[in-house]
């Protein structure tokens, strides 16, 4: 399984990183931007955690192209209330999380 990881700050990403590759025998991308998230969602990607804010801009046309493509993902964002109604029902983890909500995730997606 390979998780794509769209984080901005560096020391979250490896925490999520760490929590992913302790969790499952899986491969992990990290992208820090939303170009560069969109460039790897066209690789081979399983499941996705994306921060909603990446420097001021939305990962929300990540998540469209993720939605699109059939490939599930959660939002893993300190700013819940601000995703729009076509993304409601998509699985959210708050800032700061805990290992163990991020482990299950990737667990039921593997």
């Amino acid at each position: 399984m390979r998780v794509l990881i769209v984080e901005d700050e560096p020391l979250i990403a490896m925490d999520l990183e760490d929590i992913v590759t302790e969790t499952a025998s899986v491969d992990c991308v990290w992208a820090r931007t939303l170009t560069e998230g969109l460039a790897l969602s066209e690789t081979v990607v399983d499941f996705a955690l994306l921060d909603l804010d990446l420097y001021g801009v939305t990962s929300l046309p990540l998540a469209d192209r993720l939605t699109d493509r059939r490939i599930p993902f959660c939002f893993v964002t300190g700013n819940r209330h601000a995703l729009p109604a076509r993304f409601r029902s998509v699985r959210r983890v708050s800032k700061p999380f805990h290992r163990a909500e991020i482990a299950q995730l990737v667990a039921a997606a593997g």
